[in-house]
């Protein structure tokens, strides 16, 4: 477990690395450039020239993608150009609104997906399995903008039961739970027809098994059967889709925190790319990735704890 652990922790590090230094190349080629963002009306040719110079991109593009992995390793994420701060210091402001909103949306989506599939699981064809799949279509389709956009316009603006904008940071617990109840529900309504569908596929499979069988022939119970052994192998593939969904959940947050005004990565990534701020921009998108990749590989070792005979197939 241990040697399998180091080998999913060492592989997120390498794609890391990678990913670093293809989003450093594509921001680079992006219209505009940092020294015009800096200077603004005073982006004379020789200023230009001379803060180019000093940030190192007038060196081949090798260099400075070397360059920024060994400022990345020493904590280093450039300056933002608005504030003038660190970059470092504006992510972590903005990131754990995110990781928050990431995390109750995976709640939210495996809390309702996982019930639901492996009841439409036991009820195999009846009535309640043909609902299931109608709402886990039906919920797959709608984007999660517009499920936010009806949210507030119903709930928030209409009912008045949950506030419309912010995260509540400065008012206490219950607050920051209130503000995120809204945008995590619309983040994380979408993945709970995958997570449906794939319980209950998994069940059934389960369920069909060998071991299975013998167990009801030794007479155990059926709910014991079904929850304790069948649910628990079954929900194996549910944790790699959703540390897989995270990325998709991530690209969610980025029009949910804009549309309820969240100060997190999302809205911090889209602002920094309306004003052309370069160093923010690779930061969030750095920091997207960072979470990403730390969700897949937790689902993996997880995965392994959970059944053994992962390890095997993950070699």
């Amino acid at each position: 477990m241990l040697v399998y652990s180091l080998k999913r922790i060492g592989l997120g590090i390498l794609v890391l690395i990678l990913a670093i230094s293809s989003l450093y190349m594509l921001i680079q080629a992006a219209p505009g450039d940092p020294a015009s963002a800096m200077l603004g009306p005073r982006a004379t040719p020789a200023l230009k020239a001379a803060i180019t110079e000093k940030l190192g991109l007038d060196q081949p593009m090798p260099v400075q993608v070397f360059n920024y992995l060994i400022s990345v390793l020493q904590g280093d994420l450039g300056t933002d150009l608005k504030s003038k701060q660190p970059v470092l210091n504006t992510l972590k402001i903005h990131l754990p609104r995110t990781l928050e909103l990431l995390g109750a949306s995976v709640l939210v989506a495996a809390l309702i997906g996982i019930p639901l599939g492996s009841i439409a699981a036991v009820r195999r064809n009846s009535l309640f399995d043909r609902a299931i799949g109608l709402l886990s279509v039906s919920v797959i389709a709608v984007p999660a903008v517009i499920i936010a956009i009806f949210g507030m316009l119903i709930f928030a603006a209409g009912l008045g039961w949950v506030p419309a904008i912010g995260a509540g940071e400065d008012e206490g617990l219950l607050s920051l739970l209130h503000h995120l109840i809204l945008p995590a529900i619309a983040v994380g309504i979408g993945w709970v027809g995958y997570i449906a569908r794939l319980v209950r596929a998994s069940m059934i499979e389960v369920l069909s098994a060998n071991y299975v069988r013998n167990a009801r022939a030794f007479g155990l119970p059926e709910r014991r059967i079904i929850y304790r052994y069948a649910l628990r192998i079954a929900v194996a593939p549910t944790i790699t889709v959703i540390g897989i969904g995270v990325g998709v959940m991530m690209g969610s947050a980025v029009f949910v925190e804009i549309v309820f005004a969240r100060p997190g990565i999302g809205k911090l990534m889209y602002e920094a790319v309306l004003l052309r701020n370069y160093p923010v921009s690779l930061g969030a998108v750095l920091a997207a990735s960072g979470v990403l990749i730390v969700a897949t590989t937790i689902s993996d070792i997880l995965n392994a704890l959970i059944d053994p005979r992962f390890m095997e197939s993950g070699e």
